[in-house]
């Protein structure tokens, strides 16, 4: 399922437009992404949880050259899935 795809689901199941369904959509993404830029969590009981975890920097190998490299560190979003949705799943 694409955006665009889940935005129609969205309309169809909840009785929204389109437009509607798409403003709700976006407003979701972006409110998980503003709240993992502040470093918080996003916990959704029985979906699951976003998260941010801190990579430290380490030193790897460029395949092509074989020379060493430095790899910065970063922040990585991470998703757990929650019991309600593994559950689901594995039905």
């Amino acid at each position: 399922m694409n955006k665009q795809e889940l935005i129609a689901q969205v309309a169809d199941i909840s009785g929204l437009g389109k437009g509607e369904a798409n403003k709700a959509v976006e407003a979701v993404f972006e409110s998980i992404n503003a709240a993992l830029k502040k470093g918080d969590e996003v916990r959704l009981v029985g979906f699951g949880t976003f998260s941010v975890s801190k990579r430290k920097a380490s030193t790897g190998r460029n395949p092509r050259t074989g020379e060493e490299m430095t790899i910065k560190a970063s922040n990585q979003p991470k998703f757990k899935a929650g019991k309600g949705l593994k559950d689901s799943v594995n039905i």
